[in-house]
């Protein structure tokens, strides 16, 4: 247990109220209401981990700015965090905080992405996380307490506040809150963290610098091509030369694939050949600039392994999802980390 003060500045209000339009006025919310940090309950998130409150967690080297643990202990009260949550917070601010995730110039970029978490292994069920019906959506606090408190470390710790550094032309829902558990209970492949590495028994968080996603239904096909080919059009939106795309396939569409005993691998190779065209193909859609014109055929993704896939979702509704990643995949890489448990 940390014995270290607390270093951050203290404000007094007379109500919760004033803590909260006080916030607001400063520009340290994300538009919506906040739970007033105060010291006692800053104080139980630090001691929950075990760390030093001072404890570099991360930095964002281009403004300069530092994340410590108090920062992020602070910004996940706000968020509506219990302690518990609090490890998998600190995880994902590590991973996004790693130089190939490039963290600076994904949140201040137009292309307006956002950070998806996906968290993996038994912390997510400990939590009580959600990787069933309306995964992306409202309703189960552990997901939206921590991608919500993520999004107020980039705002309040990193400055990138929207309309000052955050120049996002559009930006998109998931810059509120978007972390997710994948739901390993329903997915007869190796989770995502086993994929990069980590044993069956680690917990893990993956961060990724995610667009929009783009929603993929198919109710009539019940066997593996025809469900993937239907994924086709929503991967050519994203554009060639990617060097990775997330692809959510909820269980329906899964168990068709497993009833067939696909592979993961098998999965990823059809849906690279399934988003390929030509070189003139893309020079007319928009995707190439003119006189790259010629029948080679270019792909969305750069190689099979461009497609990350993670099983989520409820059990009824034949509806996946493709999500492209900021700068094609390539400008920022994304990134797997163990929760210390």
């Amino acid at each position: 247990m940390s014995t270290q003060p607390l270093t951050s500045d203290r404000l007094e209000f007379d109500e919760a109220i004033d803590v909260i339009e006080a916030y607001y006025e400063r520009g340290w919310t994300d538009g919506l209401p906040i739970v007033p940090p105060t010291v006692g309950r800053v104080r139980q998130f630090v001691e929950y981990v075990g760390r030093s409150p001072s404890e570099i967690v991360g930095a964002e080297p281009t403004k300069g700015r530092v994340i410590t643990l108090e920062k992020v202990a602070i910004n996940a009260v706000m968020a509506g965090c219990l302690p518990e949550h609090f490890p998998v917070v600190l995880a994902a601010i590590e991973a996004m905080s790693e130089p190939q995730f490039n963290l600076h110039a994904m949140t201040v970029s137009t292309m307006g992405a956002a950070v998806l978490v996906v968290v993996n292994g038994a912390i997510a069920r400990d939590i009580g996380m959600n990787s069933g019906v309306s995964v992306f959506g409202p309703g189960h606090r552990p997901n939206a307490a921590i991608g919500r408190a993520i999004r107020l470390v980039i705002i309040n710790v990193t400055g990138s506040v929207s309309g000052v550094l955050d120049k996002a032309t559009l930006g998109h829902a998931g810059k509120y809150t978007w972390c997710i558990a994948e739901a390993e209970d329903v997915s007869p492949w190796a989770p995502l963290h086993v994929d990069r590495g980590l044993s069956d028994g680690d917990s893990a968080v993956s961060v990724f610098a995610g667009l929009s996603p783009t929603q993929v239904s198919n109710s009539l096909g019940h066997d593996p091509a025809t469900i993937l080919n239907s994924f086709g059009d929503a991967l050519f939106a994203a554009g060639p030369g990617q060097g990775e795309l997330v692809v959510v396939l909820c269980p329906e569409h899964m168990g068709y694939l497993w009833q067939h005993g696909w592979s993961k691998q098998q999965v990823k190779e059809f849906l690279f050949e399934r988003s390929r065209r030509t070189a003139s193909e893309w020079v007319t859609a928009g995707g190439m600039e003119g006189g790259a014109e010629s029948d080679d055929l270019v792909g969305v993704g750069r190689s099979p392994e461009s497609f990350t896939l993670v099983v989520a979702g409820g059990p009824a509704g034949a509806f996946s999802s493709i999500i492209p990643l900021w700068g094609g995949g390539t400008n920022s890489q994304s990134v797997t980390r163990r929760i210390p448990v």
